[in-house]
């Protein structure tokens, strides 16, 4: 039976919805979409009517990618859907990010990316702890070694990438989202490497990339107490880009991230990874070093179709159309 508050029209909409995607579509990659709701993840159209593509059929993954059309084509989401744990950072959850990741790294089609999840309240919990209590001394070595080489991996996709922080982000958590080139958070979500806390510190990057955000003085402060701090402290000491008052669906720094990544989709997208390539290799270096470096980033994108597409989108006064050549 339909809602009673739903038209007529809205079911011709859905029904067209079916008919235009009943067509066996493929990414790029080859593997085929898979139609499903924005707002509530079904796979077959519900009464939201909110559509996004996804090469990741079934709804048993812990981490999943998408890529959204219309004028979002270019940006990609990686999902993250592990109820039961809280996100943790588990050796299938690990695995699955780790294939998502690989996928993006090759993917020219793709401009951004979005890290979200979808358990409310939670971005990521960090490590499971229930997990990790089975594994021998050297089978954690191994583990967290694994971890650390992921969220380098994460921070070396050559696209800009987006935490949307819209809950918990601890230990592991944090370290995904300070392993991203920005991070959105709701205001009233909660960051902290808790690893002390623990008899631990953090292993997966968390030492390194934090005291390159806030500075050293206050990493240190906030490894060695374990503390937790909130969406408007994190935005103070300069952890997270922007902070935004959560909303009643609890997805505010989703909407945000969106907004800020339709930013980045029309600019050249050559440009912009070369962008982040000067800026990253650039900032572990001198700036002598660093200003050479520059150089041969702008020197790829001298001969590239989009510099001219640029130049002559500025004489006719016109909008650039970037095509990534």
């Amino acid at each position: 039976m339909l809602p009673i508050n739903v038209s007529m029209a809205r079911v011709k909409f859905l029904l067209a919805e079916v008919r235009a995607v009943s067509v066996p579509l493929r990414h790029s990659s080859g593997r085929p979409w898979f139609a499903k709701c924005h707002t509530c993840s079904y796979k077959f159209p519900c009464f939201h009517g909110r559509f996004f593509y996804s090469t990741e059929g079934g709804r048993g993954r812990e981490v999943s990618l998408t890529f959204l059309p219309g004028e979002c084509t270019g940006l990609a989401e990686v999902v993250m859907s592990q109820i039961h744990a809280r996100n943790s950072l588990g050796n299938v959850f690990v695995d699955q990010m780790y294939e998502v990741v690989q996928k993006l790294k090759h993917d020219n089609s793709v401009r951004a990316v979005l890290f979200k999840s979808e358990v409310k309240g939670i971005f990521c919990a960090g490590a499971d702890l229930k997990e990790r209590a089975q594994m021998s001394n050297t089978e954690v070595g191994h583990f967290v070694s694994r971890l650390r080489t992921l969220m380098s991996n994460i921070a070396a996709l050559p696209m800009p990438t987006i935490a949307a922080v819209d809950g918990y982000a601890l230990g592991g958590g944090l370290e995904l989202a300070l392993a991203c080139d920005i991070r959105i958070a709701a205001n009233s979500a909660k960051m902290g490497l808790i690893e002390t806390t623990r008899g631990l510190l953090p292993g997966a990057g968390g030492s390194q990339r934090l005291p390159r955000v806030v500075g050293l003085g206050m990493a240190k402060e906030l490894i060695f107490t374990g503390r937790q701090i909130d969406g408007e402290q994190a935005f103070s000491i300069g952890l997270v880009n922007h902070v935004v008052p959560q909303n009643d669906m609890g997805d505010a720094a989703y909407r945000k991230a969106l907004d800020l990544a339709k930013e980045i989709l029309p600019q050249a997208p050559i440009a912009v990874r070369m962008a982040k390539e000067s800026m990253n290799k650039g900032m572990q270096v001198d700036i002598t070093s660093g200003m050479a470096i520059e150089h041969m980033c702008y020197t790829r994108v001298i001969p590239t179709k989009d510099r001219l597409e640029g130049m002559a989108a500025f004489i006719e006064k016109r909008l650039p159309r970037f095509t990534g050549e």
